[in-house]
């Protein structure tokens, strides 16, 4: 997590000069029925246990994903970068010493250069006018992978956890549903959450202390009010954790200690924090099968005690391990949506194309010639690796 800056709005934008690419800055750059799209596929992903299915096998194979990095990272940088592999691709960290704007590189010329090396950029900054900058000139989807304004990646993760663990399949389920965030909640954590229960329909309580430092930016709550009136959800900001967490199905904190936060301020912001830890007598408010969640780094007795974090309740490690799937599905999604994805999905046609005329010059109806392991699984493979001659040559054999 990291401290939100408090800066002015910079318009970021969902979508750069190309009008069809799509980028990820914040949760709210995916409309709900995007979002529960994401989740139906990340069920469907984490259930190829063997990561076979041709939908997903491959479907990154020979593409790479650039990960800038300006600060930390443990599950985001190896949840990003095992699934690339996963998917058949190739992911580069790159270290950023401080930020993306170099004593002898802008970040113009960085996102036109990497723009023609990879096929998608994740970026770990600490300003969304990074993010902002990094998307206006970039030709290939970026993905925020935590800036001071949101942190989506994670979020969209959490979100999929949350439908996993409580049976949400529809808008509607969700609108049912109450999530109370306890904490600093000056952040991006809890911006993008207001941001996922403004999009979704369900409602979040946020509790915080009562001085500006550890509550909202106005900006966020405002962005927040205006997404719920389409959507009908709500937010409840208040300075009394049990109220917050009363009848809630999921309960949600994250560290006191953001990143950025001088160590010298650890004593007076547990000080003020101290009240809205996460205990097994403020669990007793919400509903006797909640959930407990907390997307890490954490720090037993300090935001949530020990035997919250660490009980039955609690479904941190089930957090951590469904975001290589969620991410998984952001890297694709966004892809397959720019135009490089589907230029290679226009070539992955003309192929299966020519594969189906060549089939019917045998005397081969080409659904039955599919149906046959060696035509459908194998082609459809080696299509998704864009091997098209190795498929017209198995298909003449």
């Amino acid at each position: 997590m990291m401290q939100a800056s408090g800066i002015d709005t910079f318009g970021l934008p969902s979508q750069n000069k190309q009008a069809n690419l799509r980028h990820l800055t914040k949760v709210s750059d995916f409309n709900a029925e995007e979002i529960l799209d994401l989740i139906e596929w990340a069920r469907d992903m984490k259930a190829d246990v063997d990561r076979t299915h041709p939908r997903y096998n491959n479907s990154f194979f020979r593409k790479t994903l650039l990960m800038f990095f300006a600060k930390p990272s443990l599950r985001t940088r190896l949840s990003f970068e095992a699934g690339a592999t996963q998917m058949g691709g190739h992911a580069i960290y790159y270290e950023l010493n401080k930020e993306l704007q170099g004593k002898k590189e802008s970040i113009v010329d960085t996102a036109e250069c990497v723009s023609r090396y990879v096929d998608v950029v994740i970026a770990r900054v600490k300003s969304r006018q990074e993010i902002f900058d990094l998307v206006k000139h970039s030709s290939i989807p970026v993905i925020n992978a935590l800036d001071d304004w949101g942190h989506p990646a994670q979020i969209l993760s959490d979100l999929f956890t949350i439908a996993e663990k409580r049976g949400f399949n529809t808008q509607e389920d969700w609108k049912k549903c109450k999530l109370a965030y306890c904490g600093d909640s000056c952040n991006n954590v809890t911006y993008d959450l207001m941001r996922a229960a403004a999009v979704l329909g369900f409602t979040i309580a946020v509790a915080c202390p009562k001085d500006p430092q550890f509550r909202p930016a106005d900006e966020a709550m405002k962005e927040c009010e205006e997404l719920c009136k389409k959507s009908g959800g709500k937010i409840m900001i208040t300075d009394r954790i049990n109220e917050a967490v009363k009848d809630a199905d999921v309960v949600y904190t994250d560290s006191w200690m953001s990143y950025g936060i001088p160590d010298d301020e650890k004593s007076e912001r547990i000080r003020h924090l101290q009240p809205f830890q996460v205990t097994r007598d403020v669990m007793k408010h919400a509903k006797n099968d909640a959930i407990f969640m907390n997307c890490l780094p954490t720090i037993r007795g300090m935001e949530q005690t020990a035997d919250v974090v660490d009980g039955p309740q609690s479904v941190v490690y089930e957090e951590a391990g469904n975001r290589t799937y969620m991410q998984k599905c952001i890297v694709l999604w966004l892809y397959e949506r720019s135009p490089r994805g589907r230029s290679h999905a226009a070539y992955q046609a003309r192929m299966i194309n020519k594969i189906d005329t060549k089939l019917q010059e045998q005397g081969t109806d080409p659904e039955q010639g599919k149906a046959e392991a060696r035509v459908s699984h194998k082609h459809q493979d080696l299509m998704r690796r864009g091997l098209g001659d190795i498929v017209l040559a198995m298909s003449s054999a």
